[in-house]
């Protein structure tokens, strides 16, 4: 299965705070923005969004479609048909994507010790 980039999406208190220690380790801002409350800080081919006030915890994030500078990849694997692959070995799904649609979609699980996975398709 090709998930497209990884990131970890950090639930943040004070985002002008976050983004002020990421940035002293090397981060920059490479999207979303301080007024819709969430920013997306890389760090050569390391990701990491902070959102604030957005979800509860930390999550693990995988973009199909879209390599580590948000461009799109040539070919990806469809979060529809990354969804039919683990339900087919049997991994229980929090939330799952319309197969009956096309485009953009997500899908939420959690790991065998609670962790949550967010797949989310932009395109």
């Amino acid at each position: 299965m090709k998930l497209g980039a990884f990131s970890v999406s950090l639930s943040v208190k004070d985002l002008q705070k976050s983004k002020e220690f990421y940035e002293k380790l090397g981060f920059s801002s490479m999207g979303g923005s301080m007024e819709h409350n969430y920013l997306i800080m890389k760090n050569g081919n390391t990701l990491i969004g902070l959102f604030q006030a957005m979800f509860q915890g930390n999550m693990l994030t995988f973009n199909p479609g879209w390599d580590e500078n948000a461009a799109n990849l040539e070919s990806f694997d469809d979060v529809r048909d990354i969804q039919k692959h683990l339900k087919e070995n049997n991994i229980e799904l929090d939330k799952e994507a319309d197969e009956s649609t096309s485009g953009p979609a997500h899908i939420f699980l959690k790991d065998p010790d609670g962790n949550v996975i967010l797949i989310d398709q932009h395109r």
